[in-house]
């Protein structure tokens, strides 16, 4: 069985401080959750304050990006060791917003998972489709291709220990949301991709997370589907009552 991820993807958001005060609030609200895993991506400068306001809890701590070098001349990276020292347990990577502004490639994708395996970092890998091509109806060619790419070189047993997150990029903070038919489609096309490439068992234990303006009120029905793992939340998870709500979903 498969156990629902639930994680907030905090993007640009929240100081220090505003982290501090986030924490125990959420954390009250998230008391006796059973069933379902719990994962905050705050922004680098937060993620030593998340750690130590969730330690000991069920939440865990999660980069929003990494290097795929342990060190050098790198200004402006953060390296796996940074991560792993801080207590980072899994890492988002190659999220739209990254591909888009930042210049990632499925080649720089496939990098980083890799150094996030080698690290016992679970990779949070992104993909998905922009309007003009799910317009076109090229939504599984392009999501196809990035999960070629970013799983290229890969064992079975390093798949296995991924993450996916389906994540239609026109519906990224637009308050559009694919419909769950729609988002089950694209989800079992990635499910059918990793059963070609990595067989039953790691297509059957791999968690894909929904993720596109997820809510309190389209959680339900995006769960329901078959095939949908969890969410990756953005705006919604940024107060702690919105992002409680989502994570005590069932």
């Amino acid at each position: 069985m498969r156990i629902p991820i639930i994680a907030g993807n905090w993007k640009m958001n929240k100081t220090t401080s505003e982290t501090r005060a986030f924490c125990p609030e959420f954390i009250k609200l998230i008391d006796n959750v059973k069933g379902v895993e719990i994962v905050i991506a705050p922004p680098f400068t937060a993620l030593s304050a998340a750690g130590d306001a969730i330690r000991d809890t069920i939440i865990k701590l999660s980069a929003q990006n990494i290097f795929w070098e342990e060190k050098g001349a790198y200004t402006g990276e953060i390296s796996p060791l940074m991560l792993k020292e801080i207590g980072c347990g899994y890492c988002i990577i190659g999220h739209s917003e990254r591909r888009q502004y930042f210049g990632e490639t499925d080649d720089t994708v496939n990098k980083k998972i890799k150094t996030a395996l080698n690290y016992e970092i679970t990779p949070v890998f992104c993909i998905g489709e922009i309007l003009k091509e799910r317009e076109e109806n090229r939504t599984m060619a392009v999501i196809g291709r990035q999960l070629k790419g970013g799983l290229r070189d890969l064992l079975e047993s390093d798949i296995s220990r991924i993450v996916i997150a389906y994540e239609p990029v026109w519906a990224i903070g637009t308050g559009k949301t694919a419909t769950p038919q729609q988002a089950q489609e694209a989800h079992r096309f990635i499910r059918d991709f990793i059963r070609k490439k990595a067989g039953d068992k790691a297509a059957d234990g791999i968690r894909i997370l929904y993720g596109g303006s997820v809510t309190p009120e389209n959680i339900k029905d995006l769960m329901a589907q078959d095939d949908i793992d969890g969410a990756l939340v953005g705006g919604a998870s940024l107060k702690p009552d919105s992002f409680a709500a989502i994570v005590r979903f069932s």
